[in-house]
């Protein structure tokens, strides 16, 4: 019997009788198992799941991830390749922008070096207007509110600031505001544009305010030498004088920066491409200062006493034709053109055209000596009246007959004498007309004097075959035609010379911005009587002033011999074209033996004290003469006078 226990049979219990059917089902307790329904346990028979090609769906996909890729593709290629430049322009106008960046001015100084205008920082307020509206501020009334605090900084109408700030093209981001406006004034408005960012819950209504350097014109003289030098204007551009007639050579060439932006301000990390600008030149003037300051000071003086409408003072070198003084009264100042007289502007002393008078008398003297038709010495009977043509003529005072000599006429200022005297120019009185016509010619009458100054005027010299009657007669002593101060000088200068006329000048030279100076060239020289036909009519001019009975006494130089020549001519008003009032004038050099340095003075229609050119303008002419020759240093000669003789006993 095997030790292994056999296995053990298992008997299954037994099956549980069937429920009879309509029993009624006993309601499970509380924790008993749930009735299983007959057949609950067997699961239904199920038909396999069968998916859909998913090819359709993703050719469907395909198709729209190919359109979109395709339509990317062709905007690419139109903006990178068929539209390219545009749209690479309008990049570049958005986020680029260009300055302009203004030379600096040129100086000019006298012939010392001492400046008369100068060129200092300034800026030029801009603004962005797209900074100012509502995408930005977040306000409607941005430029309302920036105009409201830059109109008194700024000194401008609100209303007219508003305007730049909301331009018609709501695409400028450009607008001027203020044109050279002073460091101070930009400080102003950064300390505000500071205050208003740094405030919190304050809208910054300045933000989109920028300034430009520039450069302001400043005369630190005032008045002095105003009409030579000029003014420039609000576009920087020279308005008269020396800032106009050389514009180009003081200006020089703006240049101009090109940087990337945004909200109005420099991206530094960008890049920028500037074209730096070229400094003008400076400009050095053959003027003196101080002289120029005497002359000014003499003629002012002189207009306001005599109640004049104007004067002029012309001091120039007698051996190089430079002009040491262009004098003028009344004048103005550069530096405020909103008070001055619009009458002033300008420079009289060479834009006046008026008859000189017996100061002209030089010129026919020098062609009745050149043309070897009398000497000083020659005897000129003078009678009270002398009838010619249409005319009866007389001299500025009455008298009886005079015995004098050539030398006396020009001394005593004879009308009649002179009409006399250049009767001998020619056998008839057509060719005496025509010999003086030529000489009055040589010396400049009638043409420009060379200086090329804005608004000059060449005078008015009919030619000979168009002089009235009358003229033929009046233009020998200054009337009849017409000249400048400036002309009236350069005829004395030319005696003095040694009968050369030499073409004023104004400027000694300019210096660019290499520091290398460049001389003006030289100015052209003509030969208008010989050298001892000058010198004769020198010491007939020393008679006017040395000898008791000549007109210009009052111009007496201790310890200089002076040559002089008063004039005293009718005065064509402008406004009427009619005879009203007088031009009084002096013209001389000294010293009378040895030259060097001529003054031109002429008062137009003095009102009150005297008229008559030795009066007042014999004084002015000492005046100025004598700090002339002190400030440059001239020492007397020490010659005597020529002390030729006035008059003749018959």
């Amino acid at each position: 019997m095997s030790d292994r226990e056999p296995p053990r049979r298992r008997v299954p219990a037994p099956a549980k009788p069937p429920r009879p059917r309509g029993a009624a089902q006993r309601q499970p307790g509380p924790g008993a198992r749930p009735v299983r329904r007959p057949g609950a346990g067997r699961v239904p028979a199920q038909r396999p799941l069968r998916l859909g090609s998913p090819r359709p769906r993703l050719r469907l996909v395909g198709l729209a991830l190919g359109l979109v890729l395709l339509t990317f593709v062709v905007r690419l290629l139109q903006v990178q390749a068929v539209q390219a430049g545009t749209y690479t322009a309008k990049a570049e106008q958005n986020r680029y922008v260009v300055h302009t960046l203004t030379a600096e001015r040129g100086g000019i100084t006298d012939r010392n070096g001492v400046s008369l205008a100068v060129s200092e920082d300034a800026y030029d307020i801009t603004a962005d207007p797209t900074m100012f509206g509502p995408g930005q501020l977040k306000i409607t009334d941005g430029p309302e509110r920036a105009a409201a605090l830059l109109a008194p900084i700024l000194g401008q109408d609100q209303a007219t600031l508003v305007k730049k700030l909301r331009p018609a093209d709501r695409n400028s981001r450009y607008a001027r505001l203020a044109t050279r406006q002073t460091p101070q004034v930009w400080k102003q408005i950064k300390d505000l544009k500071s205050a208003l960012a740094q405030k919190t819950g304050t809208v910054n209504v300045l933000a989109g305010v920028f300034a430009d350097p520039s450069s302001q014109r400043v005369y630190p003289n005032g008045d002095l030498a105003a009409g030579i030098l000029g003014w420039v204007n609000a576009a920087g551009q020279g308005g008269g004088g020396i800032e106009q007639m050389l514009d180009k050579q003081l200006a020089g060439k703006n240049g101009k920066i090109r940087y990337a932006q945004s909200g109005g301000r420099e991206v530094p990390t960008a890049g920028s491409a500037e074209t730096p600008a070229v400094p003008g030149s400076d400009v050095e003037l053959t003027i003196d200062r101080d002289i120029q300051w005497a002359a000014q000071n003499a003629i002012t003086e002189q207009v306001e006493k005599s109640k004049a409408d104007r004067g002029y003072v012309v001091v120039q070198d007698t051996r190089t034709g430079q002009i040491l003084a262009l004098a003028n009264s009344p004048g103005f100042d550069p530096n405020d053109l909103s008070k001055a007289d619009p009458d002033a502007l300008g420079n009289a002393a060479v834009q006046d055209a008026y008859e000189p008078g017996s100061t002209a008398k030089v010129m026919s003297m020098a062609a009745v000596l050149q043309e070897n038709a009398a000497t000083p010495l020659t005897h000129v009977v003078v009678p009270n009246r002398l009838h010619r043509g249409d005319r009866l003529f007389q001299d500025d005072i009455d008298h009886r007959t005079w015995n004098l000599t050539l030398n006396g006429v020009l001394a005593k200022s004879s009308n009649i004498g002179t009409i006399l005297a250049t009767g001998q120019l020619g056998k008839t009185q057509p060719e005496a007309n025509k010999v003086l016509y030529s000489y009055l010619r040589k010396f400049g009458i009638g043409s420009y004097t060379g200086l090329h100054f804005p608004g000059e005027t060449p005078g008015i010299l009919a030619p000979p075959q168009k002089w009235s009657t009358s003229q033929q007669y009046t233009i020998p002593f200054g009337q009849g035609f017409s000249i400048n101060a400036l002309q009236a000088a350069s005829v004395y200068s030319t005696i003095a010379n040694d009968g050369v006329r030499i073409e004023p000048t104004l400027v000694r030279g300019t210096k660019g911005a290499d520091g290398r100076f460049t001389p003006a060239p030289k100015p052209k020289e003509t030969r208008v009587v010989s050298a001892k036909t000058a010198r004769t009519v020198a010491e007939m001019l020393e008679s006017v002033v040395d000898d008791e009975q000549g007109t210009g006494i009052s111009a007496r130089i201790p310890g200089y011999n002076v040559a002089g020549k008063t004039g005293t001519a009718n005065r064509v008003d402008p406004a009427t074209g009619r005879y009203r009032g007088y031009t009084s004038s002096f013209a001389g050099f000294a010293p009378a033996d040895k030259p060097r340095i001529t003054v031109y003075c002429a008062i137009q229609n003095a009102t009150s004290g005297g008229y008559f050119g030795g009066q007042i303008c014999g004084p002015i002419y000492k005046k100025v003469m004598e700090f002339a020759l002190k400030t440059l240093q001239v020492p007397p000669t020490g010659a005597p006078p020529a002390n030729l003789p006035v008059d003749y006993k018959p």
